[in-house]
């Protein structure tokens, strides 16, 4: 989801130099939806990479047949290289393979665009514009409206006015302990009154009950929820604290107040864009960057203090 939303600006921007251009967009099928919640692609192809591969060759013959004038890899993997090169178009762009997850992919592009130190992974990927004489550097996400029931009720049992936090997270050791988000959430509800909702994704709804048990009464348990009605919870939130995962970056897009915990990721990298947001970060001392599990003695994130992100609520609710 994060890679989506990050790619997202570039796409923005090349409709803001080209609003002629036809945009389409290949995303893998089981991340589709991401895509619906941004005004960005004229055409939204779906692909499973590991599904049978007539399915994959279909894809491949359908891309080629658009003849693009040009294919852009956003992703820098070796799967996404060939793909980007496999559907045929005049130009293949990707980053120079020093700035590649994957380097080996390098070689499937025509042209390469060499990455200039930046600030955010969104930042990076409107470099690859320079290929084709666009040279952007402003962070813009196009947020369709997005209707919910089930953000209608929790603001029914919440008030208009309400706190996210998400504990979860992709990887073992950027989620910070449930115990210590409930705490933050009493805290918070007993200074300025705001209560919170605990969201959560598949197989982590015991991790979203514990949050609230800790809570003291100050967080109640999201529905199950879809990722509209994600998107939806925390357009409408006054602030989401979470890791570096999914919703953050939803929030970012939607310019909703960020409170980010970063360990073993750089939220000069990963974390929100806007400079008002504030981060709680263990990079600096984390011996595990880019890692999913701690493999160290001491596990960063979980140094990060109750009181000091409550601190960063306070002040990021004081702004």
């Amino acid at each position: 989801m994060g890679d989506i939303v990050h790619a997202v600006p570039a796409a923005t921007a090349l409709r803001r130099a080209r609003p002629d251009a036809r945009i389409d967009w290949v995303v893998d099928d089981r991340h589709r939806a991401v895509l619906d919640l941004f005004a960005v692609a004229d055409q939204v192809i779906a692909i499973n990479p590991s599904g049978p591969w007539r399915q994959t060759v279909a894809v491949v013959r359908a891309l080629r047949h658009e003849a693009y004038d040009v294919v852009i890899d956003a992703q820098g993997l070796l799967k996404s290289a060939v793909l980007a090169r496999l559907a045929g178009g005049r130009r293949t762009i990707g980053f120079t393979r020093e700035t590649l997850r994957e380097p080996s992919a390098a070689r499937f592009y025509s042209e390469t665009v060499e990455s200039v130190a930046a600030d955010h992974v969104a930042r990076q990927n409107l470099q690859l514009l320079r290929a084709l004489g666009i040279d952007d550097t402003r962070i813009e996400i196009p947020v369709r409206a997005v209707p919910s029931d089930v953000a209608d009720d929790v603001q029914q049992a919440t008030g208009p006015r309400y706190g996210v936090l998400n504990p979860g997270a992709g990887w073992p050791n950027k989620q910070w302990p449930p115990e210590k988000f409930g705490a933050v959430a009493a805290a918070i509800q007993k200074s300025r009154g705001l209560p919170w909702v605990v969201v959560w994704g598949p197989g982590e709804e015991s991790l979203a009950r514990r949050v609230e048990e800790a809570s003291s009464g100050s967080a109640m348990l999201a529905p199950p929820t879809s990722l509209a009605d994600l998107m939806a919870l925390v357009q409408r939130a006054a602030i989401v604290v979470a890791g570096d995962t999914g919703p953050v970056h939803l929030a970012a897009a939607a310019g909703t107040p960020i409170v980010g915990l970063y360990g073993p990721t750089d939220p000069a990298r990963n974390g929100p864009w806007s400079p008002e947001d504030l981060c709680v970060s263990r990079f600096q001392r984390c011996q595990c960057h880019y890692k999913r599990r701690c493999t160290a003695a001491a596990w960063c994130l979980d140094t990060i203090t109750v009181d000091e992100v409550v601190g960063a609520v306070e002040g990021r609710l004081r702004q």
